[in-house]
């Protein structure tokens, strides 16, 4: 049976998804203020430079003498593109102050002292998985400086997601695309290796699903940029679009002639920090075999969208999901932890948390 306390702050939490996708590089929070058992305000917090969700909650609640206030991250103590929220709780007339995650940046922290210092009662970990949970690619980026990467593919009950002849459309059914398009908007950049971009010439926009805040960044990673076509779908004005090449040649000074964004790196795992440092936290990784098998040798992918469709593919030259090394021996296999599952149409996805082996 879930306390008062746990009552308000799952509200909180219900704010805060109105955010997500929305939000970053910032978390996505919630705020609620309560007095005599009545919600006063709610609020979440605004795409970067807005207001956060408990400035938000304040100015609607008016008056919120005696009150206690929700939010689902710690109240950061220093300002950034906007106040410290410790700023605006401190002067309001908060009595008490209940938070549920502590906030790992290092730069925003130290909200809950400062409020206790200013006679404020803080209760932190209300409902603190659920909290983490919900803005675990942020938490990840202030621990690993590196976006939180979703692996996603369509694959037959073997395995395979092409034909020998790079036939691969479509392996899954409308239902699951659906689906994976609304993946697409919760998320700051799309990847695809140089071999899906060539065989595919994809658009790689969100179709199936209400876009959220900011467009897509389509992105294209490789050794080398294939050699350029006029009639590439990425250099459409629909979304932002970039590559990221390991070596620098004509090919990719021919794209930059038309406009592409080109960034050298020295690897892969660069090009995904040089993603998270221009504030994409949640990336999704829709490269063929061989950039899954790459990121996922390198351990780079975090998490996994596998949609199987009852198809059986067959033959040794037909891409695999894992194109690549793969491992040795059965104790080094990745694991897939936190696993569900759910039925689309005739196919079933299988979602969980990669786990790389120790």
């Amino acid at each position: 049976m879930i306390n008062i306390h746990e009552q308000w702050m799952l509200l909180a939490l219900s704010e805060a998804m109105k955010g997500l996708g929305n939000t970053h590089p910032n978390p996505a929070v919630g705020a609620v203020i309560v007095r005599d058992e009545q919600v006063l305000g709610k609020g979440f917090t605004q795409p970067a430079g807005g207001s956060h969700a408990e400035v938000q909650a304040l100015e609607q609640a008016g008056d919120v003498q005696g009150a206690t206030l929700y939010v689902t991250l710690e109240p950061c103590a220093s300002a950034g593109r906007t106040p410290a929220c410790t700023s605006a709780i401190i002067p309001a007339g908060i009595t008490t102050v209940v938070y549920a995650s502590s906030d790992p940046n290092p730069n925003m922290a130290g909200g809950a002292k400062v409020l206790e210092e200013a006679g404020i009662e803080v209760v932190g970990g209300v409902c603190k998985t659920e909290a983490d949970s919900l803005n675990r690619p942020f938490f990840h980026y202030m621990q690993t400086g590196l976006p939180w990467v979703i692996a996603k593919a369509a694959v037959s009950l073997d395995g395979k997601m092409a034909t020998r002849t790079q036939h691969s459309q479509w392996i899954s059914g409308a239902e699951s695309r659906k689906h994976s398009h609304g993946v697409r908007a919760l998320c700051d950049a799309i990847v695809v290796g140089v071999g899906t971009l060539v065989h595919d010439n994809p658009s790689l926009t969100i179709r199936d699903a209400e876009p959220i805040g900011k467009p897509l960044l389509r992105v294209v990673l490789g050794k080398q940029a294939p050699e350029y076509f006029a009639d590439c779908k990425l250099l459409s004005d629909e979304a932002p679009s970039r590559f990221y090449v390991t070596q620098d040649d004509n090919n990719a000074q021919a794209w930059r002639n038309k406009g592409m964004d080109v960034i050298v790196v020295n690897d892969y795992a660069e090009a995904f920090k040089h993603l998270a440092d221009d504030g994409c936290l949640q990336v999704l990784l829709e490269g063929g075999g061989k950039l899954h098998g790459v990121c996922l040798e390198a351990r780079i992918s975090n998490e996994l969208l596998l949609y199987q469709a009852p198809l059986l593919i067959g033959g040794t030259q037909a891409m695999s999901f894992w194109h690549g090394k793969g491992v040795e021996t059965m104790q080094e296999a990745v694991h897939i932890a936190n696993i569900e599952r759910q039925i689309l149409g005739d196919d079933m996805l299988i979602h969980g948390d990669i786990v790389y082996p120790s």
